[in-house]
């Protein structure tokens, strides 16, 4: 539990070396990163630690491979994130980790001619899969319906409980010396040496670096960046182990998942290591509300039940929102604010915020402590949305 090194109240004029602002995963693992690096590090939350976005999230450690750079972040990340877990094996526990392996299932021969070039991308990077005949997917998933041609197993690819993980990251950061600041951040300041952030409570907190890594709600501090809402429904049921054991999407997510505009659903299945079943996913832009949309739920269960009918059996216990933070190309801004100085983004990462956590705290402090990072960082830099508006 956070005790200590909690504070509730701040001396005016305080000054840190980094100032972390977002206490979700994204936050805490880039807390987490500049802390273990030796950097003064304050984090200001006000709310639950991974109570906004990262607690609208399915958890699924995916390597996806819409583009290079979206390879490159989310590969990179999942091996941050094996690492993470098999330093300490007490850590898969921890994070209720399992890897499960991801089935991208293809309804016809079209979309198996889509997982044999997901394959051969894959592949080429060393990433473990293989493809599925409609038997073989049959043998593996049972509940899946008759008449699918198949599917491509991505092996590597896991499952975390988000919420518990941002929690071990802001854990992880605070027993390197960073400090939790409970309080909501209302402006960016600037005295002339240092860049500052004004909390609702009046104090005054400067630092060498901020870095702006609270989701959608950035917009709030930093207006100059296109992000757009993008609200999804997630659904989970009663304890039913065994039901499925894969991560289990369709092909079709892929084109769900980067479309621009519009609303839509796809099949999007995970075991829990609880034996819950959770059901995703549905995507609507600029919607704002937190309500339950009773229309998209109704599309995104009866597309979840079309591919497996006996979901149409289980007890759902608990439906809820939550809003990712979205810009024009589908990747996140990770770097240098492309005019103000000393200020850094860590945000826009849409559905792949748990997944490329790691990777984007790594790849933020090795530009914060002009390191040289594993992958290339420029195409994740803020600067490209100037020509995305």
């Amino acid at each position: 539990m956070i005790t200590s090194t909690t504070t509730s109240t701040m001396k005016s004029k305080d000054t840190y070396e980094v100032v972390v602002i977002g206490g979700g995963i994204i936050g805490c693992a880039c807390a987490a990163s500049l802390a273990k690096a030796g950097l003064k590090v304050l984090i200001i939350e006000p709310s639950t630690i991974g109570g906004g976005t990262t607690a609208a999230g399915m958890g699924h450690l995916v390597v996806m491979d819409d583009n290079a750079a979206e390879l490159a972040l989310s590969s990179y990340s999942l091996e941050l994130w094996r690492a993470l877990i098999t330093e300490d094996q007490r850590e898969a526990a921890r994070h209720e980790y399992m890897q499960c392996g991801t089935i991208w299932v293809a309804a016809d021969d079209e979309e198996m001619e889509a997982a044999r070039a997901k394959l051969q991308i894959l592949q080429a990077h060393d990433i473990a899969c293989e493809m599925l005949n409609a038997e073989q997917l049959r043998q593996r998933e049972p509940q899946l319906r008759t008449g699918l041609a198949g599917g491509l197993l991505v092996k590597q690819d896991a499952l975390v409980y988000p919420p518990k993980s941002a929690q071990i990251l802001l854990e992880l950061a605070l027993a390197h010396g960073a400090t939790l600041h409970r309080q909501s951040a209302i402006d960016l300041l600037d005295d002339g040496t240092h860049r500052g952030v004004k909390c609702a409570d009046g104090s005054e907190i400067f630092a060498q670096h901020i870095v702006v890594a609270n989701g959608i709600a950035s917009t709030q501090l930093v207006n100059d960046l296109p992000l757009r809402h993008k609200k999804g429904h997630l659904v989970i049921t009663d304890r039913y182990p065994n039901f499925i054991q894969h991560q289990l999407v369709e092909l079709g997510y892929i084109k769900s998942a980067h479309a621009s505009d519009g609303d839509s659903v796809a099949f999007n299945l995970q075991p829990r290591p609880t034996g819950q079943v959770f059901i995703g996913s549905s995507r609507q832009f600029d919607v704002t509300h937190k309500e339950i949309d009773t229309g998209i739920l109704s599309k995104m269960l009866a597309q979840a039940t079309s591919y497996v009918p006996a979901l149409a059996d289980l007890k759902a216990i608990r439906t809820w929102t939550g809003f990712r933070a979205a810009t024009p190309d589908g990747l996140p801004y990770i770097g240098p604010h492309p005019t103000i100085q000393k200020l850094w983004m860590a945000t826009g990462h849409e559905g792949l915020g748990i997944t490329t956590s790691l990777a984007t705290a790594e790849i933020l402090k090795d530009q914060i402590c002009q390191q040289v990072s594993k992958i290339a960082v420029e195409p994740y830099w803020p600067s490209r949305a100037a020509g995305q508006h």
